[in-house]
């Protein structure tokens, strides 16, 4: 990841919470009509906004406005370093946060999400679920395959980091690769245009 660069900012939420089998984290699939990363697995997340507070308030009202979470049950424990995305050109700031009380996790803008997963822990750090993704312009970052999908890039990066921090990572096999499927690189937009920054940029 590379560091901010002063540009404009975003901010996405890392929310985790108890599930029925452990700690689990919600990722969102974003709507294949969205311009930039269609089909893609992501946190909820996007652009900073005027009238936000700071970037936690950024991140718990994208979290609302795409998957009907209420900041009431959310506990807000810190954030990451903010990341530079060429692509997009925004500085992204993770808000990782613990669910006290789940309220809501389905899909309330149809128009950017298709679906709320809600992913067990135990599921992201089991090693055979853990890949090296490879971008076809040779990008190379770490990945995790859960529930029929490929999880690359920024979300990757940040999950990835927030799993560390947490101390849940096994050792995995980062020399086995896997090359991005085609739907997940399916970008409509131009590429000077950046509207869309919920998603999981590669670069």
């Amino acid at each position: 990841m590379r560091p901010a660069q002063g540009a404009r900012k975003s901010a996405v939420l890392a929310l985790f919470g108890e599930g029925p089998s452990g700690p689990e984290v919600l990722l969102v699939e974003r709507a294949l009509t969205l311009r930039s990363h269609p089909g893609q697995i992501a946190f909820p997340g996007g652009a900073a906004d005027p009238g936000d507070v700071d970037l936690v308030d950024t991140a718990l009202r994208e979290a609302y406005e795409e998957c009907g979470v209420l900041r009431d049950g959310v506990e807000v424990l810190g954030a990451l370093p903010a990341a530079h995305v060429v692509v997009s050109g925004f500085d992204v700031t993770a808000v990782v946060a613990w669910w006290r009380v789940p309220l809501a996790d389905t899909p309330a803008d149809p128009g950017e999400v298709a679906a709320v997963l809600r992913v067990p822990v135990a599921d992201l750090v089991d090693p055979a679920n853990r890949v090296t993704a490879r971008h076809p312009t040779g990008f190379r970052g770490p990945a995790f395959t859960v529930a029929g999908h490929l999880v690359w890039g920024l979300t990757a990066h940040l999950l990835a980091a927030v799993l560390d921090l947490a101390g849940w990572t096994t050792p995995w096999d980062d020399t086995r690769e896997v090359g991005i499927p085609d739907r997940y690189l399916r970008d409509r937009r131009p590429s000077t245009l950046a509207r869309d920054t919920g998603g999981p940029d590669a670069h």
